[in-house]
């Protein structure tokens, strides 16, 4: 049985907005998430644990959902936190 480390490939491409793709590049750099973003390519991000991908896909989400969509959620998160029952 394979360890869930030795099945995440190393370096992937990931699909950014490029107005937003220099943020996510700091943002995942402040993470000390290894990634390269070179000027007119794509940004490249090096994923060596679960946690590394929750917070990429954390990062993109940031970017890429609508205003709305990131309110939703941090209601839900605070509601289920903190309602009583």
């Amino acid at each position: 049985m394979k360890s869930f480390s030795s099945e995440i490939e190393n370096k992937h491409v990931v699909e950014v907005n490029w107005a937003d793709r220099w943020q996510v590049y700091q943002r995942l750099k402040e993470l000390d998430i290894p990634c390269s973003c070179a000027s007119n390519q794509p940004l490249q991000v090096e994923i060596s644990s679960a946690t590394a991908v929750v917070q990429l896909w954390s990062v993109i989400r940031r970017f890429s959902a609508s205003r709305q969509d990131q309110i939703w959620t941090l209601e839900s998160c605070w509601k289920s936190r903190y309602q009583k029952f």
